[in-house]
């Protein structure tokens, strides 16, 4: 078993250094102007559900630019420079940047697939009641139909489950303390996700299908890209 050691010069490599850098400028913009402008920044760039009056297509991508709040950002952040650089160099730019987005992609769609079923339900009920009723409730209609979906979360599991594949012997420490290898960590965290997503627990405001659905995308493009090139695994 090889060990992939990056050189030094490239422990922040170009797709890697430009995308902490957007996601940096989206917070800072979210969180500064963000208050002062006509409009909201969630309404335009975060991802909506295809039944929103809010939904545009930009938003696939946008969403992975937007945080709701800075340990949000952080956490994505941290795991992108850990993970993503070591994939970036291994890999190179545009292989990369292609399956970071790719990944993103896969997540929205999961995500989105499923919203689209649940407010199918919603939006039968408040159909099917008086005008009356409708005017009453219309607000906390639009409200559930006009939710949000923002953060680079999917492409980020992408990540982790390609380094898993790729540098399975590696080691993670929860909580800074207990090692564990990548290959049982991150099963750990798949296993947590799907839980967590079967639950659907109230107040649980976590895009759980939208993380399970970048680590299956990420899993499926490291899989095909290296099954008939087994030497480039560490």
């Amino acid at each position: 078993m090889q060990q992939f050691q990056p050189r030094r010069f490239e422990v922040l490599p170009l797709v890697v250094k430009n995308l902490l850098i957007l996601n940096g400028l989206f917070f800072l913009a979210q969180k500064t102007i963000g208050s002062q402008l006509p409009f909201s920044l969630e309404d335009i760039f975060a991802l909506h559900t295809w039944q929103s009056q809010l939904f545009q297509p930009w938003q696939l991508i946008t969403h992975m630019f937007m945080h709701g709040g800075f340990m949000h950002l952080f956490f994505n952040m941290l795991a992108l420079w850990m993970l993503g650089s070591t994939l970036e160099i291994l890999w190179g730019p545009k292989r990369f940047i292609t399956f970071y987005i790719v990944c993103g992609l896969g997540a929205a769609f999961c995500h989105m697939l499923v919203l689209y079923f649940e407010n199918e339900q919603l939006i039968k009920m408040f159909q099917s009641l008086s005008s009356f009723d409708q005017e009453a409730n219309q607000y906390a209609f639009n409200s559930r139909l006009n939710q949000a979906t923002l953060g680079a979360s999917g492409a980020v599991y992408g990540c982790l489950v390609a380094y898993a594949y790729l540098f399975p012997n590696t080691y993670f420490y929860f909580s800074f303390l207990i090692p564990i290898k990548a290959k049982y960590a991150i099963p750990i965290y798949i296993v947590i996700e799907l839980t967590s997503a079967f639950q659907n627990s109230a107040g649980d405001n976590i895009a759980h299908v939208a993380h399970l659905g970048g680590a299956l995308v990420g899993f499926l493009l490291v899989y095909f890209w290296n099954k008939t090139n087994k030497k480039t695994f560490y």
